[in-house]
């Protein structure tokens, strides 16, 4: 009886082989960078002579550089969630309104496929392209500045030497690379939606602006909830894109630090990093543990304010 017996496969292991690849490179290459930054940031080098430097393990990073000193931490903070929200408020709204024209039930768009790659093209397009490509535009002698002279809205020097208008151009710069791509995911999200329930609503006499509040967005809270927060990880840590457009800003001062205004805080860690014989790992460090943080808080309010609620109210 044994004899005959079938033999059974356990297949379960060969999932463990199969996910084992991933968190391999996840420890690796996030879990240990990222306990490695917690750990070196509070190593604090102080100097105990002219130029001797002893390290020391304790607060001294977060006590004399994120909560002490001139603030630069909580500045380019500001900064970044300011451009984060310049182009991801705009950017969010009309990928919506895109998402829903486009899979509108009623309006059949011909040519929606062209659209969509025309719209989604400039996600392909490298940063140091587009950087280049708008910093030519805005400069001195640039095409758009011509334009802004012959309006006047700017004069000799050109717009670029106003630090507002460079903030304001990185934000169009990251909300025109990325609207395309926030729309196919959204346009993802609501094709996902059983078309019986519009049918139903059509059916009930609901308007086209009723079913889009009524069903799609709730129904599409899921997909809101990723775009949020993904958008969030990747404004926050903003950074090829101010750095590449400010390289030759006519207010980079002589020792080659990014306009003030539009200094993101991981422009503000590469400083410290790339700084040559003054370079600290410690602060820079402590400034992304304090990125960290932020960027987490930012990710949970998202996560809060999308999430369903359970039948207790939960």
């Amino acid at each position: 009886m044994n004899n005959n017996k079938k033999k059974t496969v356990e297949y379960g292991k060969y999932g463990v082989l199969f996910i084992a690849p991933f968190f391999i490179v996840f420890l690796v290459f996030q879990f240990y960078p990222l306990i490695y930054t917690i750990f070196k940031s509070f190593m604090f080098d102080k100097k105990t002579g002219r130029k001797k430097v002893v390290t020391e393990f304790g607060l001294g990073n977060y006590i004399n550089y994120v909560f002490g000193g001139n603030g630069e931490v909580w500045q380019a903070m500001l900064i970044t969630i300011v451009l984060w929200l310049l182009n991801f408020i705009p950017q969010l709204l009309l990928s919506l309104l895109l998402a829903a024209w486009f899979t509108d039930m009623q309006y059949k768009i011909k040519g929606q496929g062209a659209y969509k790659v025309i719209m989604y093209m400039p996600n392909i397009i490298t940063a140091a392209t587009i950087a280049v490509l708008f910093y030519s535009l805005f400069d001195v002698h640039g095409s758009m500045t011509q334009l802004l002279r012959s309006l006047g809205l700017a004069g000799e020097a050109g717009v670029l030497t106003k630090g507002w208008w460079s903030l304001l151009i990185i934000a169009f710069i990251q909300f025109w690379m990325w609207y395309g791509n926030t729309m196919i995911v959204l346009i993802a999200g609501i094709m996902g939606i059983n078309p019986s329930l519009y049918e139903a609503a059509m059916v009930d006499g609901a308007t086209p602006r009723q079913q889009f509040f009524q069903i799609t967005v709730p129904l599409l809270k899921p997909i809101l909830q990723f775009t949020m927060v993904t958008s969030a990880i990747g404004g926050l840590q903003m950074y090829d894109i101010p750095q590449l457009f400010n390289e030759g800003s006519p207010l980079v001062n002589v020792g080659g630090t990014a306009v003030q205004s539009t200094r993101t805080i991981v422009m503000l860690i590469k400083s410290y990093i790339n700084a040559g014989p003054s370079q600290n790992y410690g602060r820079a460090s402590a400034y992304s543990v304090v990125l960290f943080i932020i960027t987490l808080a930012v990710s949970m309010i998202f996560y809060k304010l999308t999430s369903e609620k359970n039948q207790d109210g939960r």
